[in-house]
C-alpha cells in the first residue's frame, strides 16, 4: 500500500511538471511569433506600420533618448497586451517590445 502511494504521488508530480513545461513552451512560441511578426517593422517608416496597425492607443510618449514611443494596447482573453514601437526623429522604427501578448 505504501508503494502505491509513493508511485501515485510521483505520477501526479510528473503530470503537473510536464503540464507546466507545455504551457511555458507554448507561451514562448507565441512570444517568438509575436516578435517575428512585429519585429519586421523595425527599420521601416512609421507610416507603413500605422497603415497596418492604425493609430496608437496611447498619447505620444517621448523617451529619455528623445525618440517617440508609440503604444498599442489590446486585450485577449481578458489579458492585457502592450506593444511599444520606438521611432527616431526621421520617422524610422528603431525598436519594438511587447508584454503580455498571447
Amino acid at each position: 500500500m505504501r508503494y502505491f502511494k509513493i508511485v501515485f504521488c510521483l505520477t501526479i508530480i510528473l503530470i503537473l511538471f510536464s503540464g507546466c513545461q507545455t504551457i511555458k513552451k507554448k507561451s514562448d512560441e507565441v512570444a517568438e511569433r509575436e516578435n517575428e511578426k512585429f519585429g519586421l517593422f523595425v527599420g521601416k517608416q512609421v507610416n507603413e506600420m500605422k497603415l497596418e496597425l492604425g493609430a496608437p492607443t496611447e498619447d505620444l510618449i517621448i523617451n529619455e533618448v528623445g525618440n517617440e514611443v508609440l503604444v498599442y494596447k489590446t486585450k485577449k482573453y481578458g489579458i492585457p497586451c502592450e506593444r511599444k514601437f520606438e521611432v527616431n526623429s526621421s520617422g524610422t522604427i528603431v525598436g519594438f517590445s511587447s508584454s503580455g501578448c498571447i
